[in-house]
């Protein structure tokens, strides 16, 4: 439960400093931040060469979620943080987690869902913005 609460207090620190630095292009760096987390999977288990081979295709794939999500559609940026949530919450199923700091998969999926809901809440209020 603590790593929860941590993981949420970090999303939302996260989301007030960048819109504080408002000059900051917020796609970029949202983006940048999605592709950065999936590495550090990589960095945990980087002593076990099956683990390191599935962590580094998992995080080749939200390095390109986020690259065409900056790119071409935010839905894509969007899409990536739940996916990325989902995927912390499905590798003790999937992998051995023994690597990784304890209740990391709750912090980060907590901290994905709460940026990943943040930009979906955002990119629906810029559309009724732009109906209107």
């Amino acid at each position: 439960m603590k790593a929860g609460i941590i993981g949420f207090v970090s999303g939302v620190v996260i989301i007030l400093l960048f819109l504080i630095f408002k000059r900051l292009d917020k796609k970029t760096i949202y983006g940048l931040i999605l592709a950065v987390i999936g590495f550090l999977y990589v960095g945990f288990t980087w002593s076990d060469i099956g683990l390191f081979s599935i962590n580094t295709l998992q995080a080749i794939f939200f390095l390109f979620l986020a690259y065409y999500g900056i790119k071409n559609n935010s839905y894509i940026l969007i899409s990536g943080y739940f996916l990325h949530g989902i995927w912390d919450l499905i590798y003790s199923q999937v992998a051995n987690t023994a690597l990784l700091p304890p209740h990391y998969d709750l912090f980060c999926s907590t901290l994905d869902f709460t940026v990943g809901l943040y930009l979906l809440l955002i990119k629906y209020q810029l559309g009724v913005k732009a109906k209107e």
